[in-house]
């Protein structure tokens, strides 16, 4: 437990910042798994449409310091090859 003025003042702040950050956290790894069941389940146009939307999210999530840039460049990369991956084995079928 903190013993100091400032320490319990920092103790505070790390509450509010936990809880900024789990929100945005929780948001997009919403939207990332909306976008993966829409590719899955074969809405493929509706998921291209919904694509520019994940991104913006994951972008803003860098943004507020919740992530890093590495590591919201690597989710946006693996959620374009995923639905690329699954346009090219539709495709393919045909």
């Amino acid at each position: 437990m903190a013993n100091t003025k400032s320490a319990k003042k920092a103790a505070r702040q790390n509450i509010r910042r936990r809880l900024r950050n789990r929100y945005h956290l929780s948001r997009m790894k919403t939207y990332i798994k909306r976008f993966r069941r829409m590719v899955e389940e074969g809405r493929l146009e509706e998921a291209k449409q919904f694509l520019p939307e994940v991104q913006s999210i994951i972008m803003h999530t860098w943004s507020k310091g919740v992530i890093t840039k590495r590591e919201a460049s690597r989710r946006i990369s693996r959620i374009y090859q995923f639905l690329n991956k699954t346009l090219k084995t539709q495709q393919e079928e045909k």
